[in-house]
């Protein structure tokens, strides 16, 4: 494969979004819509232009805080996406291979299709267009074809009403051979009801040239153009089905997929079971045989092996749960370790914690980890049995084997082995803990009998 140069055009004000936010940093599946476009040019190893608009600088740094070798060029004048493609002369200039041009707010083009276009280039063809076919053709520039070339793309406000007719439509998206743009783009003028100088002149100086101008034909889906609130809940609900089927296809069982919102990032294991109303946001790895119940919400956390999630878990900042671990309705785990085997059953918080192994948390426990400036750590060791309804005011250090009786405000270090008793003031009993655990057990094995 031919070296590649990709040009993104990022410059358009996006007024119909009407929002702050340039359009292009809009996300779709947790992902600013222009860094999809990134993300699927980065697989081919490609160079990569990004054209902005002046005011741009928040684009600016979103490209390059995904993709650090980016360069920036600026269209200063939006005059049409000939001269946007201009702005970035210093790179298809010298150019030894192929140049796309793509656009920032197409997000969900896809790796199949790009690798298409290179494949046509590196046959021979000296252009490539990609076309489609939307329900509703009107407002989109028309192929004009002979067999399987494009003899020119003709602009909806400049096509005959024959020409309206046809349904296959321009999605904008152009690769050339290096030398093929460098002999045409120069030569695109603006004589058009808009007075722009458009990209898709280049087809008919092209075919003028008697260079080869092919096409190809990509699913009508994956060519939305985000440009409006509308379309980006299109984008954002066509991303969610690739994203499930792509999810299922690894081995994952979805009870009801599409009540399931994916991240563009989240990875899952084999047979994970996913239940209905369940929201992943960025950063989630999950491992294998895991089971989420209804109605979670977890964000930039990893999920061990073999755990039971909810239902109505929320997880997020970071949160890092080893295998087996079980958290239940209504518990919350922000920055937090937890040990293999740990089990939060009902209704707590468990905030900047690191938990051992194997410990059980009771319902209502509270890790008060903020007294209004700073935030401190809770560190509760291995096979440690916390009462229910207790608060763990922080910095505290409970040690291994210790309890925590029902009740209880444990404001101190907890002993290893030791019974906190926190309620009117705490009590440590030193070595108490192993006397209470045999109690239990005895208690159990009398009932077994």
């Amino acid at each position: 494969m031919a070296e590649l140069l990709s040009i993104i055009l990022a410059a358009g004000e996006g007024t119909r979004m009407k929002s702050a936010l340039p359009k292009v940093l809009h996300p779709v599946g947790g992902l600013p819509v222009v860094s999809h476009v990134l993300r699927t040019v980065q697989g081919f190893g490609s160079k990569v232009v990004v054209v902005v608009g002046p005011g741009h600088e928040a684009v600016e740094a979103a490209v390059t805080r995904f993709e650090a070798m980016a360069h920036i060029s600026r269209q200063e004048q939006r005059l049409g996406t000939a001269h946007a493609v201009q702005q970035a002369r210093a790179a298809y200039e010298t150019a030894p291979g192929h140049v796309l041009v793509l656009y920032a707010d197409t997000p969900l083009v896809t790796a199949e299709t790009i690798g298409s276009i290179v494949a046509k280039l590196d046959d021979g063809a000296d252009m490539v267009v990609v076309g489609f076919r939307p329900g509703d053709p009107t407002g989109y520039g028309r192929l004009l074809t002979e067999g399987d070339r494009v003899r020119a793309i003709r602009e909806h406000k400049d096509a005959t009403e024959a020409e309206r007719q046809i349904g296959l439509c321009n999605s904008g998206i152009i690769g050339f051979r290096g030398d093929a743009l460098r002999g045409v783009i120069d030569r695109i003028g603006n004589e058009n009801a808009k007075g722009e100088y458009y990209l898709t002149d280049a087809v008919e100086l092209a075919t003028g040239d008697g260079r080869r101008v092919d096409f190809i034909e990509a699913d009508a889906a994956e060519l939305v153009g985000v440009d409006n609130r509308e379309k980006l809940s299109e984008a954002e609900a066509t991303f969610q089905q690739f994203k499930r089927k792509e999810i299922m296809a690894a081995g994952v069982t979805l009870r009801d997929p599409n009540s399931v919102w994916f991240s563009w990032d989240t990875e899952i294991g084999r047979d994970v079971t996913i239940f209905p109303n369940v929201v992943f946001g960025p950063g989630v790895k999950i491992a294998d045989n895991v089971e989420i119940r209804a109605f979670c919400d977890i964000e930039d956390a990893v999920i061990g092996k073999g755990s039971s999630i909810g239902p109505f878990a929320r997880i997020r900042g970071g949160a890092e749960l080893g295998p087996d671990v079980h958290l239940g309705n209504f518990v919350e785990v922000k920055k937090s370790k937890i040990g293999a085997g740990t089990k939060a059953g009902h209704l707590s918080y468990l905030g900047d914690a690191e938990i051992g192994t194997k410990t059980n948390i009771g319902a209502g426990t509270i890790t008060c980890n903020y007294d209004g400036v700073n935030k401190d750590k809770t560190i509760i060791g291995d096979n440690v049995f916390i009462g229910s309804n207790a608060s763990l005011v922080a910095p505290v250090n409970i040690g291994a084997g210790a309890y925590t009786a029902s009740g209880s405000v444990i404001t101190q270090d907890v002993p290893a082995d030791a019974l906190a008793l926190g309620r009117a003031r705490q009590e440590n009993k030193p070595g108490y803990a192993p006397k209470l655990r045999d109690r239990a057990l005895a208690k159990k094995a009398a009932k077994g009998k």
